[in-house]
């Protein structure tokens, strides 16, 4: 069955790990309600905030069974885990995550295609996944690793016609290609989220229909906040922005080992450890920032 999607802030999930590298289901619990007390609309679940290409398959189902049985009530959770090259692969593991209860089931838009084939193989390929897995809403994230495939508008706008799709993390990063994505899906069930802080505001108001990005693990509260008061109420709207898009510079320092340190700052039992970074780059400078920008977080939302 196809379920809507609300519109809103979806974080991008983290993989927490014990000391001896195993998953860390106590912080994966307590992670899931720390979301949900932030106002989040969604999680986005395995996906490669959630280390997927470091995790096997059956580690991959065995974590995405555990988010369904302890899932927050009112968070649409929607998941990918979609890291095999080969088809027949695709579609038996796609069975496998849907069968847990997902809301909507995520395509990663670089299996479907190498870096030199045509847009056309890729909708064929993609074609040939849904149309072997149950009726269910889909989504599509252009995730970097191990390339950044983005989706063209004649590609969106196929995948708008099937009536299939529903979700988009779009990770363009151009506000003016953002807009030609809107335009090409203009009118269906195909919704556009940003992963990109910078030009959050500007794609709300071209329609987007939320956030999805990795800086939903730091200060998601005020994502929400964004998204639900940027039309009625701008000026303080751009504060929120002004705010997050500077902060997002984050990103580029030592995710996701940040954004655990980040989530034991809030108080989380959570370590730093990680299979995608090693966690010697996060160095006492790059936790001083850190720190120091939860300190700001902290006193912004007072101010607000």
């Amino acid at each position: 069955m196809i379920k809507n999607i609300p519109n809103g802030v979806y974080p991008t999930m983290i993989t927490p790990y014990t000391a001896d590298n195993k998953i860390d289901y106590n912080a994966v619990e307590q992670l899931l309600h720390w979301y949900k007390e932030r106002n989040v609309d969604g999680i986005f679940a395995i996906c490669q905030s959630s280390e997927i290409f470091f995790l096997s398959f059956e580690e991959r189902l065995e974590l995405l069974k555990f988010i369904m049985a302890h899932k927050p009530e009112g968070v649409s959770i929607i998941a990918s885990g979609h890291t095999a090259d080969d088809l027949d692969k695709q579609i038996y593991e796609a069975n496998k995550f849907i069968d847990c209860g997902i809301d909507a089931y995520v395509f990663i838009s670089n299996r479907f295609a190498k870096p030199d084939e045509s847009d056309d193989i890729l909708l064929k390929n993609m074609e040939y996944v849904a149309s072997n897995i149950p009726e269910i809403g889909l989504g599509v994230y252009e995730c970097p690793y191990p390339y950044k495939r983005l989706l063209t508008p004649y590609v969106l706008k196929k995948m708008a016609e099937t009536g299939k799709y529903q979700f988009l993390k779009d990770t363009c990063c151009n506000i003016d290609q953002i807009k030609e994505k809107l335009e090409a899906v203009e009118g269906s069930s195909l919704k556009i989220y940003n992963a990109n802080s910078a030009t959050l505001l500007e794609s709300l108001k071209l329609g987007c229909a939320g956030f999805s990005g990795v800086m939903a693990n730091f200060h998601p509260e005020l994502y929400a906040e964004l998204c639900k008061i940027y039309k009625n109420d701008p000026q303080k709207a751009q504060k929120l922005q002004n705010f997050v898009g500077f902060f997002s510079v984050a990103e580029c320092q030592c995710y996701p080992v940040n954004a655990k340190y980040y989530l034991s700052l809030e108080g989380l039992d959570i370590n730093i450890d990680s299979r995608s970074r090693n966690k010697a780059e996060f160095t006492p400078n790059r936790m001083a920032e850190i720190q120091q920008m939860r300190e700001l977080t902290i006193d912004f939302k007072n101010m607000l």
